[in-house]
């Protein structure tokens, strides 16, 4: 499998985009650094070549960022992991813009509101940055907490989604 890598430039500086040759947002994030979206991805999800081109989801990271929050929804993914995990990836995409949750309410999402580290967890290993969108989840106080791309991205986003809602 080849996959493609596109950098773009945003309001929250440079976005690249790695996706699969069905145009599968495979990793995704706010660098330049094209090694750091590859390094997001198990070792054994690794395509061997990678090379530049366009991405589908550019086209829709650039209307996310002129004001069509929604623009990111139809973007298809393709993630790898646990059944807890798919099921969290998938529960993120359900998050409106402007409505964020806390881990607690996600945890609970999922079924389980003790879960609390758990759903964390499940943002933490989010590959596909902006199209699963974890930045949508804040601490259980309402804080931001972390978010691998830098809380000033989060904050932006966040406060981009609440404007528009």
């Amino acid at each position: 499998m080849t996959t493609i890598i596109q950098t773009i430039d945003t309001a929250d500086g440079p976005f690249t985009i790695l996706a699969d040759d069905r145009q599968r947002v495979l990793s995704s994030g706010w660098t330049d650094d094209q090694a750091a979206i590859v390094g997001r991805l198990a070792a054994a999800t690794r395509s061997a070549t990678v090379r530049e081109g366009e991405t589908d989801a550019a086209a829709a990271t650039l209307a996310y960022y002129a004001g069509d929050l929604t623009a990111i929804d139809a973007v298809a993914v393709k993630q790898t992991g646990t059944a807890l995990q798919l099921a969290g990836w998938a529960a993120l995409r359900q998050i409106e813009p402007g409505a964020p949750l806390t881990y607690t309410g996600f945890a609970a999402r999922l079924g389980n509101p003790q879960a609390v580290r758990a759903a964390a967890s499940i943002c933490a290993r989010n590959a596909p940055a902006l199209f699963v969108p974890c930045h949508r989840v804040l601490r259980t106080d309402g804080t931001l907490g972390g978010f691998a791309w830098g809380l000033d991205v989060k904050e932006s986003l966040l406060a981009r989604e609440a404007a528009a809602a």
